[in-house]
């Protein structure tokens, strides 16, 4: 099994339907599926690889001091005791977070405007998705955005972040998690992955597979805010990245996640649409997304469903 790519490119022409048929697919049968000609320009991927490149070669060092190191150090010294079970609990990554109001490396000097530049275009191209999402979930345009949204003030809008990661060479991967299993709390998820180094699998009945890298493609996977939206009927995937002997993992995610004061509940029209079909589904609570993100932070590599019932009850 390979996870879909889907050409991008032509939504916009004669096989338009078809493309949304691909996208309907991906999200229903997958959770995952990845897209190429997307429209963001192969050489500001190409200085978003640089700038990101150079920026870890100057962390590089204190990755070598972190928790991972020395604790899986400990173990290789055979001085186990408590280290080898806060390894499982841990994950072999360097990873900081940009935002639109916090601080970001000052170095190297072209990586502010280059990520700015494309957290501008990935933005651009989640909105684009979420509006094809409620089309193929026969939504009104706008729908989704518009539930992301908790209220008219500018910091009452969707959430947009980005996680840049880096997962370098383990020496003994059979030990620790490149990042353990979990599921996306959030909405839609883009990421920019690397095209030589794998290690990002997805659960699909029941197998881990591979998300395997294609060159300057942005994979897409729908977080637990799509799974409610929708009634489920587009699922979280679970997804995991692996600890790799060799090679230095670059990994750039980007979330669009619906502010913490909105209100998060199925889409009324799924839930009439599932009743008139005798097929009640999973009808999901209503809750406050950030009383989901506070039961989240505590289970997030926990089985999802407990956390719907937790929140539920706030």
């Amino acid at each position: 099994m390979a996870v879909p790519v889907i050409d991008f490119s032509k939504l916009d022409g004669p096989e338009r339907s078809e493309v949304l048929a691909q996208i309907a697919n991906g999200c229903e049968e997958w959770g995952f599926f990845q897209l190429v000609n997307h429209g963001i320009s192969e050489e500001l991927l190409e200085r978003v690889k640089k700038v990101c490149s150079d920026c870890y070669k100057l962390r590089e060092e204190g990755f070598k001091d972190s928790l991972p190191v020395q604790l899986l150090d400990d173990v290789m010294d055979g001085k186990k005791g408590d280290a080898q079970e806060q390894l499982k609990n841990i994950d072999w990554e360097d990873v900081f977070t940009l935002l639109d109001d916090n601080q970001w490396p000052s170095q190297p000097q072209e990586f502010k405007e280059t990520m700015m530049e494309y957290r501008t275009e990935l933005k651009k191209l989640a909105e684009k998705m979420i509006e094809i999402m409620d089309e193929n979930l026969g939504l009104e345009k706008g729908y989704t955005k518009r539930a992301f949204c908790g209220g008219e003030e500018p910091e009452h809008q969707a959430f947009f972040g980005t996680k840049v990661s880096h997962y370098p060479p383990c020496p003994q991967p059979e030990l620790v998690n490149g990042l353990r299993a979990h599921t996306d709390a959030g909405g839609v998820i883009l990421l920019f992955q690397d095209d030589q180094v794998g290690g990002l699998q997805m659960l699909k009945e029941g197998e881990w597979i591979d998300v395997q890298p294609v060159p300057n493609a942005i994979v897409i996977n729908t977080g637990d805010q799509i799974e409610v939206l929708s009634n489920g009927r587009y699922k979280s995937a679970w997804h995991r990245v692996l600890a790799m002997p060799s090679g230095n993992r670059r990994s750039i995610a980007s979330f669009y996640n619906p502010s913490l004061k909105a209100t998060m509940a199925p889409a009324l029209q799924l839930v009439t649409a599932a009743a008139d079909q005798n097929n009640a589904g999973d009808n999901y609570p209503e809750f406050v997304f950030g009383d989901y993100m506070t039961v989240y932070t505590k289970q997030k590599f926990q089985p999802k469903e407990p956390r719907f019932q937790a929140v539920a009850s706030v």
